[in-house]
């Protein structure tokens, strides 16, 4: 038997004791409570000392090697194709038209630019008709306030910002 369970089984003993007397007994049944208390917990101490820990082996693992598996021919891709020069300028020619279809239409980023506004404010906005920071410092705090259902505090700093980043363009 371990002996942590022996101490346990003492503890129990010694509780059960402390109990019977502090019902029964009238005289110095302070002195009997308290000194049945504190051994129980001295064996509860002791035993949970006592109890058999886990041992942990530190062996040492050599590590597997490492295999590689070698592709078929078939799967290996070839390189990418070089260009001629006319398809790097052909190429160069479609980039320039997608950046001015960009630059013309109403972007969201210049509305992004003003501090305080998220993408999704920003697309919120836009619904509501204003594309540019000069359409959002022309706007009017309050009427833009409660077609938001925010406070007009928010809406008061954007045209603030929006009005200070045209200032400085």
């Amino acid at each position: 038997m371990r002996s942590d369970y022996a101490l346990y089984a003492v503890a129990i003993i010694l509780f059960i004791l402390t109990g019977v007397v502090a019902v029964y007994a009238a005289t110095q049944r302070e002195l009997w409570v308290v000194t049945a208390a504190v051994l129980g917990f001295v064996c509860i101490g002791i035993g949970y000392w006592q109890r058999p820990h886990e041992q942990t082996t530190t062996q040492m693992t050599t590590p597997k090697p490492v295999t590689t598996i070698a592709r078929p021919a078939s799967v290996i891709t070839p390189p990418p194709p070089t260009l001629t020069q006319e398809q790097v300028i052909e190429k160069t020619k479609t980039i320039e038209q997608v950046v001015s279809v960009a630059q013309t239409q109403p972007s969201l980023s210049t509305l992004l630019n003003v501090k305080g506004i998220k993408e999704k404010r920003a697309q919120q906005l836009k619904t509501l008709g204003i594309n540019t920071v000069e359409d959002l410092a022309k706007a009017s705090p309050e009427d833009l306030a409660a077609k938001l259902k925010i406070a007009p505090y928010f809406t008061g700093q954007w045209i603030e910002n929006a009005k200070k980043i045209i200032a400085k363009s």
